[in-house]
This record gives C-alpha cells, structure tokens and sequence, in this order.
C-alpha cells in the first residue's frame, strides 16, 4: 500500500521545499494517520514526530480537544468572508492573543501562512509611514542569514541564498546587518562583545539611513531556517532601543517561535519588550489548519483610521479569520492554559537537555545549543559527506524517527506533549541515527 501511494504521490504532488528527484533515492513516507506525538504508515509502522511537522503541531496529532472543537464549529459556521462581517471565534481569539500581549498589541489581522503574514506586516509598516507623508522610508532591515518565508515580499527579508538567488531580479533586496548568533562571532569575541558589536553596526547604519528605513525585522531568539541559529536577549533589548531611537518599526517575526517554544509564550518576553508588529503562524492552530496572524498596536492602528479608503489597509485573503481554524486555535490557547504548558514545557525542556547529554562528549560536534524545547548541535563539516541532511532523515525513518536536519544542524522541536520515555527514545535515536549517518 506504502508503494501503490508513493508512486501516485510522484506522478501527481508537486512537494514543497524538495528537489523531486531525490526521491528516485529516498522515497517519500506515506502516511496513514497520526496519534499523540507519531504518525503511522499504512504497515503500522510508527515514527515519532521530533520536529512537530515542521513546528506547527503541539499538542500532538488528533488532539482530541481540539478535534471536537472543530467538529462543533463544523456543525454552526464553517467559513464566511471577514470584510463586513464578523464572527464570535475570529473576536474572542483576537481578544485572547492581545490580551497575552498584556494588550500591547491589541488588534489582529488575518491570513493563512507565516510568508503571508510577513507580506502583510511589511505592506503596514510603510503604508503606515505612507499616510504620515513619508512614503520614503520603504526600505527593511534584516539578519544575516534571515529567513521569513518564500512569497516575493518574504524573499525580500531573506537571505539564504538557496531560496533568494533564483528570484532576485524578481524582489526588492534587504538592508543586511550582522547576526548576533554567536556562532559568528570573531575570534576571542565573548558573547556579550559579539553582541554590542551587531548593536553597534546597527547604529551606524540607521544613523545614516534612518530617513529611507521603515522597518526591521527579526526572529526573536531563534532564527529557525539557518539552523536554529539562538542569540541573547540583549540584542533584543539594544534592538528595541534604537528602533524606538530612530523611528523605525520592529517587526518580530514569531511565527516559528511563538506559543511557548522557546519558554516564554512569545520569544519577546525574554528580553521584556514589544515590537510595533508581531507575525504568528504555525503553532496557533496546533498545527491543525493554515492560520497566521499580525497583531499591531493602537499607534499602527490608528494611521489607517481615517474617513478616505486611500488611507485603509486594503489587503485581503479569502480565508482570513476562518472559524474553523479560529476555534482550532481557541482550543490550543485553552489546552496551554488549563494544562500549564508553560510550566510542563520547563520540564519537557530539561529531559531533553538530559536525553542529548551525550553530545557534549562527541568530538564530532560542536555549538551545542537550546532554548526551551528547540535543542540544536552542528555536526563538524570535516565529518560530513555530500547529502548529509537527506542520509539522516532517511536513516532517522528506518528507526523509527521523523526528522530532518537543516544542512549540518541536527535539531528536535517536538510536541509539547513527549513523555520522559519519548523524550529518552528521542535523544538515543538521534544518537544511533548520527553514528549511522556518519558511518555510510
């Protein structure tokens, strides 16, 4: 059965992220269904999700909490376009989200995909600008080695080459500062040096060009897709401070490291700040259907409160808001809420810290690293042949492990929801995976 969906998968699904070659080598997973933190093929075969598929599932697959929130949403309103019309699920979550903001960002807008959501926090922060008459600050800042998704207004805040080279005659290029991942930082340079520099390369540059630049944003903590790439809080902090300095937008791209991952339900409260503009995505509807969110503040707000509709934000999708996916994160909410997520999450965080103990004992790796529940190490490229990420993950599959290293980072990120033996299964198969890998 695995085979017969396979093959029809090849001839007719175009998959994302994946040269479709490669799996004339490394043949897809079908799957038959999901429980808890596995999937299933259609032999019965389980593979625990290590990396909450691709960071959106956090209470584990057929939650059945939020399973029957949905149904009971199915049966009352599935979808209705939000432009002149409302609903109670898109209110009382809008509600919820600003009020988990301490109501620093009290008003939502809706889409359906992190990239999406991007687009639209970029298109507010210069209309924004646009209605004050400065229609000349159009720029954005990001990090090196950024990445806030692939539509042509994300690419524009990217940079990985591997996703930007081929459509930059089609994109408009960023303003691109130094990355406070210590892992970049000069010889000798502590992390807190490391750190005031990036600060300080910063300044110069808005010190110059503060009149063009609308906004700069950033994954706070974590830049996930270079590789879970983690930083201190005090570039957030120094951040805050010269955006609010210079009169530039913060834009926190949270979409990969909100609702909890890192510790702190969004990765701002770390260093105690708030942006101009938060993006959410993935994890608010636990990882059940497409749903993204940007939450701004009353001063955003207000530049587009106006009697002409020049002046209005007119962005749209057609399933902005969608019940479905509203009650979906409703759920969520509750089940972090009700069942402390946030402080189980401390714990969950600490068994994985223990379940990878061994890393610091292999010579092979180096830059080990974790925040919450996203735990990270690189693999020395000496060690490391031509494929390396693909052998893994196919190898991982074979044991019985869902996972897929970007480049030569092996990380986890897992459901909320692993239990100390789960997370005992998950640092060992890493462990057998990584031998086994290297081996080959």
């Amino acid at each position: 059965m695995d085979n017969d969906w396979t093959e029809r998968s090849l001839k007719a699904v175009w998959h994302p992220c994946t040269q479709m070659k490669s799996h004339e080598e490394v043949p897809l997973l079908a799957l038959a269904r999901g429980s808890g933190a596995y999937l299933y093929d259609h032999q019965g075969k389980s593979y625990l999700d290590s990396i909450s598929s691709w960071w959106t599932n956090l209470f584990g697959h057929a939650n059945p909490s939020i399973n029957q929130a949905i149904k009971d949403q199915l049966d009352t309103l599935e979808h209705v376009m939000l432009a002149g019309v409302t609903h109670e699920p898109v209110i009382v979550l809008s509600e919820r989200l600003s009020t988990l903001t301490n109501h620093q960002l009290g008003h939502a807008f809706y889409a359906s995909d992190g990239a999406s959501a991007v687009e639209i926090a970029l298109k507010m922060s210069f209309h924004y600008w646009r209605n004050h008459g400065k229609s000349e600050k159009n720029q954005f800042i990001c990090l090196q080695n950024s990445y806030h998704g692939e539509t042509l207004g994300a690419l524009s805040v990217t940079d990985i080459p591997i996703f930007t080279d081929a459509y930059s005659v089609l994109t408009r290029q960023p303003i691109i500062v130094p990355s406070p991942d210590f892992r970049l930082a000069k010889p000798g340079q502590s992390e807190d040096e490391h750190t005031s520099y990036c600060l300080q390369e910063l300044e110069q540059l808005l010190q110059s060009n503060q009149a063009l630049i609308a906004a700069m944003i950033i994954e706070p903590m974590v830049q996930c897709a270079t590789g879970m790439a983690m930083y201190s809080a005090q570039y957030l902090k120094g951040l805050r401070a010269l955006c609010d300095q210079y009169h530039i937008h913060l834009i926190a791209d949270e979409i990969a490291v909100g609702c909890g991952r890192t510790g702190k339900f969004f990765a701002c409260e770390h260093a105690n700040i708030w942006p101009d503009l938060m993006t959410l995505s993935k994890g608010i509807s636990g990882g059940y259907l497409p749903l993204s969110v940007v939450l701004c503040t009353d001063h955003i707000y207000d530049a587009f409160y106006a009697d002409s509709s020049q002046k209005a934000f007119l962005h749209s999708h057609s399933f902005a808001g969608n019940p479905l996916a509203c009650r979906a994160a409703l759920a969520s909410l509750d089940i972090y809420k009700q069942e402390h997520y946030l402080s189980k999450n401390l714990i969950l965080a600490q068994q994985l810290n223990k379940a990878f103990e061994w890393t610091s004992q292999d010579h092979r790796i180096e830059h080990v690293r974790q925040l919450g529940t996203i735990l990270a190490f690189d693999v020395k490229k000496d060690f490391i042949a031509q494929r390396f990420s693909q052998i893994f993950f196919s190898i991982g599959l074979d044991k019985g492990l869902l996972i897929r290293p970007i480049g030569n980072t092996v990380y986890v990120m897992p459901p909320y929801i692993l239990n100390e033996e789960q997370t005992q299964f998950l640092g060992a198969t890493v462990q057998t995976t990584l031998e086994a890998t290297l081996a080959s």
